[in-house]
């Protein structure tokens, strides 16, 4: 057993964070608040609090929906399994466009082909905080009067150029579950200027359901634990629970679609700079990998990866690698385990249809964790395995590209 294990996400919460939300349990005033303190920060006018990030999508597709008879949803083949999950819910149709290797990103020569009168919107992912190529997409959509829905979730306060990511599109969406860039354990953020939009994400806003108290409850409990037991010195016990099923990539055939509560927005007091310093930190991390291995910059540019995408040879490779994070806790993980393609729940609804690189990713790709628990120590020993300097584990020609 090790002892000092690192969980491959993390975002800080703090006894202050707690007292926050523990005072926010009483009221609305800290919901009050928080939307008016994202709405300074993002610039927008429209601002709406639900209790999770795919809660977040699945109001913003149930409004567009109101607003158009369109049906399609295109999304990169690779991505969060929460996507098709929250389309599936919305009663729209999964579309799927392969992805480029080198962004994560759509391959646009596919994208463009894809478009057409029945599609409804597009959803670009700024999958572990690499900017989609925005502009592009809306090039693509505008003349055809297709939305741009924006999943940021895994990027809030990133940056693409000088524009803040997830207000590049019509709408946009935000994750504040636990690991991502700011967590008050669970909750999700809609951000949008344009007022067609808005006004019918009120209507769908206004009939969802607060948390009972003992559900507030019960959140405020979990975040205490999860404050505890995240630090690497104890994350040991958690990682050793296999009915916890951490870090299991799920399909959610349903999930729950609330107001954020007072408590949740409680614990995102004083947002602004746990954001920025939480970020500052992962692109310190980052760079300090890359530059260990010896890995291309994407973008050209130091980014507050949420995790650090690193590629393989191949699926082997990739789980003799994860097995040793595991033995040795040292938070490399695998991410999406299929393309959306291939995801059980739904894979009869794309039988002959292939996407190469998205299942080429799915098989090769691990992350190492970015987040603020990470040591010296921690980074050297990661880097220790992975370039092979360690005796007991020699991976020098494996790592191909981050």
């Amino acid at each position: 057993m090790n002892l000092r294990t690192i969980p491959p996400a993390a975002a800080p919460v703090t006894f202050r964070d707690l007292v926050h939300g523990f005072l926010g349990i009483a009221g609305k005033a800290a919901e009050v608040k928080l939307e008016r303190e994202l709405r300074e920060y993002f610039r927008v006018e429209n601002v709406f609090l639900v209790s999770s990030g795919k809660a977040a999508l699945l109001l913003i597709l149930s409004s567009l929906k109101r607003l158009s008879g369109k049906k399609k949803v295109i999304i990169p083949a690779y991505t969060c399994f929460s996507v098709p999950s929250a389309v599936r819910l919305a009663g729209l149709d999964i579309v799927l466009c392969d992805v480029k290797p080198e962004t994560l990103d759509f391959d646009y020569s596919r994208l463009d082909a894809l478009l057409d009168e029945e599609t409804l919107c597009v959803i670009p992912t700024h999958l572990f905080g690499i900017p989609s190529d925005i502009e592009k997409i809306r090039t693509l959509c505008i003349d055809r009067g297709i939305w741009v829905v924006e999943d940021a979730a895994q990027a809030m306060g990133g940056k693409d150029g000088e524009k803040l990511l997830g207000l590049i599109g019509d709408v946009g969406f935000f994750s504040l579950g636990r690991g991502k860039n700011i967590t008050c354990g669970s909750g999700g953020i809609i951000v949008t200027d344009s007022d067609i939009i808005a006004n019918a994400i009120e209507k769908e806003y206004a009939l969802l359901q607060d948390y009972r108290l003992a559900e507030v409850i019960k959140e405020f409990v979990k975040s205490v634990i999860l404050s505890i037991f995240i630090h690497p010195s104890l994350y040991w016990l958690p990682a050793g629970l296999p009915f916890l099923k951490l870090g299991e990539t799920v399909f959610y055939k349903d999930f729950p679609v609330k107001k954020l509560s007072g408590m949740h927005a409680g614990l995102m007091w004083n947002f602004q700079k746990r954001l920025e310093s939480s970020n500052d930190i992962r692109k310190i991390n980052s760079a300090w990998f890359k530059n260990k291995l010896r890995s291309p910059q994407v973008h050209g540019a130091s980014l507050p990866f949420l995790r650090l995408p690193l590629a393989v040879r191949n699926r082997e490779i990739r789980d003799r690698i994860a097995a040793l994070s595991q033995e040795k806790g040292l938070g490399i993980s695998r991410m999406y385990p299929t393309p959306v393609n291939e995801i059980a729940e739904i894979r009869d609804h794309f039988v002959g249809m292939v996407f190469p690189v998205a299942h080429k990713i799915a098989e090769c790709l691990l992350t190492l964790p970015t987040h603020h628990l990470l040591s010296k120590k921690d980074k050297e020993k990661i880097c220790r395995y992975l370039d092979g300097r360690d005796e007991a584990f020699s991976l020098k020609r494996s790592v191909v590209e981050g």
